[in-house]
């Protein structure tokens, strides 16, 4: 296996295994039911246990990396709605910022998020920490000390309001204030991955990416479920 490369053997973890049906359901409603069935079979779910990563959401990062080689050996990654850290385990396989392979340069992961991260090697986090603050983007660059980050890369979502237009608009305000802070600390010829929600302001928050990099691009990675509205923004060679 290559270094930092999860081969395509994931996919058909439960290529064989037969359907599931979740036990001990008495008091669960019928949406959580469905969420346990869900999840009991979701082969995204039992490769993540598998690989040791904290979610299934890695397996977003790992195919778009994949395809894309965003991530390299020796980057310096800011992870924004880092919680629980899954993107972040994906990001210290492939810049090597843990040191794991010596004969490699040795990279760099910094998660943000509101909520407590667990501890990783390899990544430092900003935890408790609002992207939408100022005093977040002060502490973001007291930690670079100058330095710029080769790429940055967004899993993050708002809390679900159960009304879709106000938490579309509200993840892509979220999106925009990442923007704002990677137009202050991305290299030139850096990267950005972002998650988006379809919807009308899809558009606004690409147009903008557009003005900010030389290469804009929808992706839907296989670990987003069909009837989900998520898609990925990548955005490639930072004009500064």
């Amino acid at each position: 296996m290559m270094w930092g490369r999860v081969q395509n053997s994931w996919l058909h973890v439960s290529a064989r295994s037969l359907k599931k049906s979740p036990q001990n359901l008495k008091g669960k409603s019928v949406t959580e039911q469905r969420w346990l069935e869900r999840q009991l079979n979701d082969q995204f779910v039992k490769a993540a246990h598998l690989h040791n990563y904290r979610c299934r959401s890695a397996f977003k990062l790992l195919e778009i990396d994949d395809r894309y080689k965003v991530l390299k050996p020796g980057f310096t990654v800011i992870d924004c709605g880092a919680a629980p850290g899954a993107w972040s385990q994906v990001a210290v396989q492939r810049v090597n910022s843990a040191g794991q392979d010596p004969a490699l340069p040795k990279g760099r992961v910094i998660g943000i998020d509101l909520l407590h991260i667990s501890p990783l090697e390899g990544a430092e986090f900003l935890a408790m920490h609002d992207i939408t603050m100022a005093s977040t983007l002060t502490a973001l660059e007291k930690l670079l000390s100058g330095a710029q980050a080769h790429a940055f890369l967004s899993d993050m979502a708002p809390n679900a309001t159960g009304f879709r237009e106000l938490d579309h608009e509200r993840l892509v305000s979220m999106c925009l204030s990442m923007l704002d802070m990677a137009d202050r600390l991305l290299k030139p010829g850096g990267s950005l991955i972002c998650k988006c929600w379809d919807g009308a302001l899809a558009n606004k928050l690409q147009q903008k990416l557009s003005t900010l990099f030389k290469d804009v691009r929808k992706v839907k990675p296989k670990a987003s479920r069909k009837e989900s509205s998520e898609l990925f923004f990548l955005a490639r060679m930072f004009k500064t």
